[in-house]
């Protein structure tokens, strides 16, 4: 599929889970893409990065699902930051376990899972629906009843992928996009390398192989498509354009000319690929 494609199966008020972790991963060419659309009212579950300071920022979040919201070398989103001050959508804060088990709860078709993780924590207080359970057991323990976190949609990033919809992580850490797909309806995998399926095991182990075909809808091969996050071994976090990024962030006149130069609702993914490259010439 194009991306262009992948967003027109989207709809306003759908829950849309985004792969990958803080500022690494991330399925930035179809979360581009979903900027040019107008796809809003998302509730959107994420461990959060500038896809949710992106969305947030063109005020297409209703809520917001997640554990945090950070560039990594950049402590806190500054769209994110923004957007909660102005309080721009509602937000589900939870502990990173709590939410890693609500996508294993909705992976698993369960209405919840119980865990330890939030008890004694003000996460129970700042999330009032949250409810607890007891074991049945002879240890009577209490546990917080985690629900499922059941979305209409996933996206997530591979460094490679068939056209099957088999995906591969090549980098250091898999993060949670397998269960992201397998607790969504449908599920859409961009990747650097679209490749046959012989070569996804010729010189990575097969445990690489972290998203399965039968969980997934779309296949959309974006080269670079994780900028300006990380892609390991693909390429590293696009510091520099980031740090641009979060400066523009900061002032609406300049969030309003960066928004023209790099994110036009007229734009694509090349063009997109190509001002940055232009930019980075323009930086030496």
């Amino acid at each position: 599929m194009t991306a262009r494609e992948v967003v027109s199966r989207l709809s306003s008020g759908m829950t849309i889970g985004i792969g990958g972790w803080g500022s690494r991963r991330k399925p930035m060419a179809l979360v581009r893409e979903l900027l040019r659309s107008d796809v809003t009212d998302l509730t959107v579950v994420s461990y959060g990065g500038p896809d949710v300071g992106l969305l947030a920022a063109a005020g297409r979040i209703r809520k917001l699902v997640a554990a945090f919201v950070t560039l990594d070398s950049i402590p806190l989103e500054p769209h994110f930051r923004a957007a909660r001050q102005r309080g721009a959508f509602e937000l589900m804060e939870l502990d990173e376990a709590m939410l890693m088990w609500g996508l294993h709860a909705a992976a698993n078709r369960l209405p919840f899972l119980p865990v330890r993780a939030g008890i004694g924590s003000d996460v129970m207080r700042v999330n009032p629906v949250l409810r607890t359970v007891t074991s049945p057991y002879a240890d009577g323990e209490e546990f917080v009843a985690m629900p499922a976190l059941r979305m209409d949609a996933a996206l997530v990033h591979m460094n490679r992928a068939d056209r099957f919809g088999n995906g591969q992580y090549l980098g250091p850490d898999p993060y949670f996009d397998d269960l992201f797909c397998e607790a969504a309806d449908t599920a859409y995998v961009s990747c650097e390398r679209l490749v046959d399926t012989a070569e996804l095991t010729e010189k990575a182990a097969p445990q690489t192989l972290l998203v399965k075909r039968h969980y997934v809808t779309g296949v959309v091969e974006t080269p670079n498509g994780a900028h300006f996050t990380s892609c390991a071994p693909d390429h590293p976090r696009d510091e520099a354009f980031q740090r641009a990024y979060a400066t523009a962030a900061a002032d609406p006149a300049a969030w309003a000319e960066f928004g023209d130069r790099f994110l036009p609702a007229h734009g694509d993914e090349k063009s997109y690929q190509a001002t940055v490259r232009t930019w980075h010439e323009e930086q030496r």
